[in-house]
């Protein structure tokens, strides 16, 4: 490494002011960056002086997320077999067949996403800026492995640029990139994101040519009998040890709980996630969901889950873990951070047993709760003010 830097550091000069290529200096201080920790310190003022920059932070999340992405990779292999009626495959078989599945989603949505934040940088003169390395692997993790590459480069384009670059970029952002990249899918091409999942043979398997089915809060939200039994890809009921593990069909990167509480580990060890709002989000979901399911009603067939399934199933656990605790985006006093991962939660819920048109609810909610975020931090602040004002002026 110490000779990689050395050439590096070599032709530095030519991409600084003055140089032949200073009109690239953003794209290479990107890459310099990502590989070194920056040697640079302030001369003036006081800060404080850290390693661990935004882009190492944002890499510690992409290690959290690797347990979602790896096992998620793995399920798109097994409920391909498990739906084309031929199981019998290896674990590394049904690994690499989930793997070369979504690999063109995620080459796409980095594509795309880091293109534009380039072509911006470099517009602005300004540092490439980080983020979207969680964004990134977010977007394909949180779509239907069916999505067509050119529909998810669309929804990127609009996403980074909507939502991220005229605010002013990583930082500025204050609705979750991701979110409003799954949202632009479901409204602009619904019948893609209607809540089925097709697995098609990558060439593998003459079973079939590809399969369609519902996920199970599909299952639910559609029917009309009252029917509060999920099944899986081969028509047998799911137990709840399916629905933790994640062992079934559904967007791919967020169908586990267990693994996305592997990842949560490490985002709490590292100081990364806010548990108060996991926390909060948690208790928020199991408080709503013990009351729908209180008043089940076969007119809602969702709320005949159980509060442990409402959390286990869907992207809930993901969203909770993942998309709330952006720290750009969410609350920042502490009071703020209760308060918000309360209201997605029990949003989440409310919308997921009550929209039979939006089975699940989870990222409405954040996206919703992403918008009066500050406000609710105005009030949290205004509040504390007040109070500390009226012992004062008690005091005096």
């Amino acid at each position: 490494m110490k000779g990689l830097k050395k050439k590096i550091d070599s032709v530095k000069p030519q991409f600084e002011k003055g140089g032949k290529f200073s009109k690239l200096h953003s794209v290479f201080d990107g890459f310099y960056t990502f590989l070194f920790t920056p040697n640079e310190t302030s001369r003036s003022g006081v800060h404080i002086h850290d390693s661990n920059d935004s882009k190492r932070t944002m890499i510690m999340v992409v290690l959290a997320l690797i347990p979602c992405c790896l096992f998620g990779m793995w399920n798109v292999g097994l409920q391909h077999a498990l739906a084309t009626g031929d199981p019998d495959h290896s674990l590394f078989h049904l690994f690499f067949y989930g793997f070369w599945a979504v690999l063109p989603q995620i080459l796409t949505a980095y594509i795309v996403g880091l293109g534009i934040e380039f072509v911006v940088a470099q517009i602005r003169g300004h540092e490439i800026q980080e983020g979207f390395l969680v964004s990134g692997i977010l977007i394909p993790m949180i779509c239907p492995v069916s999505t067509p590459c050119w529909m998810l480069a669309v929804a990127v384009a609009f996403a980074v640029i909507f939502a991220k670059e005229v605010f002013g970029g990583t930082g500025y952002n204050f609705l979750n990139v991701a979110l409003v990249t799954r949202a632009f899918l479901f409204f602009a091409y619904p019948s893609q994101m209607s809540g089925d999942n097709v697995f098609v043979s990558l060439g593998d398997s003459a079973a079939v040519d590809g399969y369609s089915g519902a996920t199970p809060l599909g299952q639910l939200a559609a029917s009309t009998t009252g029917q509060v039994e999920v099944l899986g890809v081969t028509g047998d009921p799911l137990s709840y040890a399916d629905m933790f593990f994640g062992l079934y069909p559904g967007s791919w990167g967020e169908t586990s709980t267990f693994c996305i509480l592997i990842g949560l580990v490490i985002l709490l060890a590292t100081g990364i996630a806010s548990w108060r709002i996991v926390l909060s989000g948690v208790v928020g979901g199991f408080f709503m969901a013990l009351l729908a399911h209180n008043f089940a009603t076969p007119l809602y067939p969702v709320t005949y889950l159980t509060p442990l399934e409402q959390l286990s199933l869907g992207g809930f656990a993901f969203a909770i873990v993942f998309m709330a605790t952006d720290p750009v985006t969410a609350c920042r006093t502490n009071t703020g951070k209760y308060i918000y991962g309360f209201l997605i939660g029990a949003v989440a819920i409310i919308i997921r047993c009550y929209n039979t048109g939006y089975p699940e609810g989870a990222m409405l909610a954040v996206l919703l709760m992403n918008c009066f975020a500050s406000l609710i931090d105005y009030c949290v602040v205004n509040s504390n003010i007040n109070r500390r004002l009226k012992r004062a002026i008690v005091k005096n």
